[in-house]
């Protein structure tokens, strides 16, 4: 480590990921003395890199919350992390805007050396995911984070909600938590225009304001419990009601907890679930490896029958015979 700026350049990184380091400490890691040290930290300081220093026994040296961010130093091992980070949100529909993931990849990969960029964007190329990818719009990343740190200090928020027939309210909020689920961004909170504990998506909120008021979250209140239960009552065509004869753990882990409600009963477990197209609910009925009984409703006994139809004329159909 000869050269002063790859000195400069490594104390920055010690800085970034250890606060704390005293002149001595940072000295021995540099290979330098602790003059040397404190002439590197004017350095930084003139490239307006706020470094702060801290006297005492517990004193050291440390970066202070500066007006930008400063230039980060990556490892190897946390550039790909933030790489394969970024590709999983974008795959997942978890960011805020595709552009803003897409514009800090880029900037990772421009700045990387050739023996580390050629292997990520290799990665970024080549990477598969077993499930498709997530295409949902995005929340502001300025709502997002105020609704986060009112949900972590417990403090209310005024919104603007525009519902799913366009209607603009205004609302109080205490918000209880945030949850992202299959490609969309949750609030979850008491709403006190309708005195009710409610569900907003997060894409439908224009802005948020700060109130000084402070709540409590009510014991043993988890968010994604009640994101779970809220979509799976939410309003569908039909009324499902099935009893699967099979284990209730086994059953559980194949039908989505976001649809359907499973009660165990003496002769298997009782399915209630809401459905837009019986046909479909068929499909996932054929799917599961038990028998069942339907209890309701009377229609979906012929779709069934005519899923049956088409899987019996697919088992009987000869090579080279057209389906009719």
């Amino acid at each position: 480590m000869s050269h002063p700026l790859t000195r400069v350049l490594t104390l920055l990184e010690l800085l970034q990921s250890t606060a704390g380091l005293t002149g001595t400490e940072l000295a021995d890691r540099l290979d330098t003395d602790v003059r040397t040290v404190r002439r590197y930290i004017g350095h930084l300081r003139d490239l307006g890199i706020p470094v702060e220093a801290e006297r005492g026994r517990y004193g050291g040296y440390r970066l202070a919350r500066g007006y930008r961010m400063p230039p980060l130093v990556l490892t190897n091992d946390e550039a790909l992390a933030v790489v394969l980070g970024l590709l999983a949100a974008e795959r997942l529909g978890m960011g805020t805007t595709v552009l803003a993931g897409a514009g800090a990849r880029a900037k990772i990969e421009r700045v990387l050396p050739d023996a580390l960029r050629e292997p990520l964007i290799a990665m970024r190329e080549t990477l598969s995911f077993t499930a498709d990818a997530v295409i949902a719009q995005a929340p502001g990343s300025g709502v997002l984070l105020a609704l986060a740190q009112a949900s972590r200090a417990r403090t209310a928020v005024g919104i603007t909600y525009r519902s799913w027939r366009q209607d603009r309210t205004e609302r109080d909020i205490d918000p209880y938590g945030v949850v992202f689920h299959t490609g969309r961004w949750y609030l979850v909170g008491h709403d006190h225009l309708r005195d009710d504990l409610r569900t907003f998506r997060i894409d439908r909120i224009a802005s948020v304001t700060a109130r000084a008021r402070a709540f409590t979250t009510p014991d043993g209140f988890d968010p994604v419990a009640h994101l779970n239960a809220s979509l799976a009552q939410a309003p569908y065509r039909w009324r499902v009601e099935v009893t699967i004869h099979g284990p209730l753990d086994e059953i559980a882990r194949r039908l989505p907890s976001t649809a359907v409600t499973l009660t165990p009963q003496p002769a298997g477990v009782l399915m209630q679930a809401r459905a837009e197209r019986l046909d479909g609910m068929a499909h996932l009925l054929a799917s599961l490896e038990w028998p069942f009984t339907v209890h309701g409703p009377e229609e979906l006994r012929p779709a069934i029958k005519q899923l049956a139809h088409q899987l019996l004329a697919s088992a009987e159909r000869t090579a080279g015979e057209l389906p009719q």
